[in-house]
């Protein structure tokens, strides 16, 4: 079981974890120990997450959400397998954290007078000096 927050946990059945080797340093080690793991959680089949958490989930996870609506995680940094197994479920679990708070509407604001004086003081001012970098004439 994963616990994300107080109030939300992951029970085990909505996660599958698959061990395969690893790529990179480790020595003798890294052609016989399955290290790597792949973590995978039925997002879409959740009970413990809303619809809206689940869409912001989605949107967050970005290429690791499957077809199927599961969320594919692959931890792989260290040469420990237990290590690595605690490195993926943290990730999930704040990939979980962070699909939870919601985005404040933005409200749609205008530009102040004094502030588009502003900008087009200093539009102004760019343009006199990009014309007085010109080619002089002569008389």
């Amino acid at each position: 079981m994963l616990r994300v927050t107080d109030d939300i946990t992951i029970a085990d059945w909505e996660l599958t974890e698959s061990f395969s080797r690893a790529s990179g340093p480790g020595g003798q080690n890294v052609n016989k120990v399955s290290t790597a793991v792949e973590l995978r959680f039925e997002a879409a089949r959740s009970p413990s997450l809303s619809d809206a958490v689940k869409r912001r989930l989605r949107r967050l996870a970005g290429r690791r959400w499957t077809g199927d609506g599961a969320i594919v995680i692959r931890a792989e940094e260290t040469r420990s397998q237990m290590r690595n197994r605690e490195i993926a479920r943290e990730r999930l679990a704040d990939l979980i954290r962070k699909a939870l708070v919601a985005p404040k509407r933005r409200i749609p604001t205008r530009p102040t007078l004094a502030s588009k004086r502003r900008r087009l003081a200093a539009k102004a001012r760019r343009a006199t000096v990009k014309t007085l970098r010109g080619r002089i004439e002569d008389d």
